[in-house]
């Protein structure tokens, strides 16, 4: 329980997923003929909205000539909350084969992760391309497959949910000042954070017996038949192909019957 060490970089990956999302969004400039003039990858990189605009409004003691290029996105983390309404069993748990292992996990916990995408541009129109670009994949969620335990190829869909949008327009000030427009898209990861993983101490089932009775009072009835199945090999792992054998044992006065059958699955 607590105190036991495990990481599964969960929130890692989920935060590293959502900014792979956008990470190809590009602009153009083009001619009143339609010929494009210049085309220019967006670059995101993680951090507040505060940095950036701070970066584009102070130009003095930089290291470069250059305080910033527009447009540029950035994003970052901002709330993770325990979600209710996703909740399961909190004893309940599963298997899984990692190989030749059979590894047992208990039922994950549902998180919400909260995140901020912000755009960051000089002219509208390429705050509206970005805008335009992003818009459209969220209805209000996006699915994104994310490894969430790699250990046990626990792989899940994330719905990324596009909760809001704000607009901002920094035109206050002299001539000399940089106008940023800034659009801010909120979002909600719906993930799950999963407890330590360790090696299942429960035997594996390698034989299943039913008997059948000629009455439901099983005290009394006498028994006529005995259904067993066992894999083939009965060595078989969680993750071997393998068959099953039956078998059928009939019981008389006399003598046990025992016709068997071999099937493959």
């Amino acid at each position: 329980m607590l105190g036991t060490y495990f990481y599964h970089e969960i929130i890692r990956k989920t935060i590293i997923g959502f900014g792979t999302l956008f990470n190809n969004v590009y602009i153009r400039h083009s001619k009143d003929n339609g010929n494009v003039l210049d085309e220019t990858k967006v670059g995101i990189s993680y951090g507040p909205m505060q940095k950036f605009l701070t970066k584009i409004q102070e130009q003095a003691e930089l290291n470069k000539s250059i305080a910033i290029t527009l447009p540029r996105m950035s994003f970052e983390m901002v709330s993770i909350q325990y979600d209710p309404a996703r909740k399961a069993g909190v004893t309940q748990t599963f298997k899984a084969s990692a190989g030749a292992n059979l590894k047992k996990v208990y039922m994950p916990v549902p998180y919400n992760i909260g995140f901020e995408l912000n755009i960051f541009s000089k002219l509208n129109d390429d705050a509206l391309q970005i805008i335009e670009q992003i818009l459209p994949f969220f209805q209000p969620a996006f699915n994104l497959t994310i490894d969430l335990v790699s250990s046990i190829g626990e792989k899940r869909d994330v719905p990324i949910v596009l909760d809001s949008i704000d607009f901002q327009d920094d035109y206050e000030g002299d001539f000399n000042t940089r106008r940023a427009l800034i659009y801010t898209l909120r979002f909600t990861a719906k993930t799950y954070l999963f407890g330590p993983v360790s090696d299942s101490t429960d035997s594996i089932i390698r034989k299943v017996q039913a008997d059948i009775h000629t009455d439901t009072n099983i005290a009394t009835a006498k028994r006529e038949m005995r259904y067993t199945v066992t894999p083939d090999p009965i060595s078989a792992g969680p993750s071997d192909d393998f068959g099953f054998n039956e078998s059928w044992e009939i019981f008389t006065d006399s003598k046990t019957y025992s016709p068997t059958q071999q099937e493959d699955i």
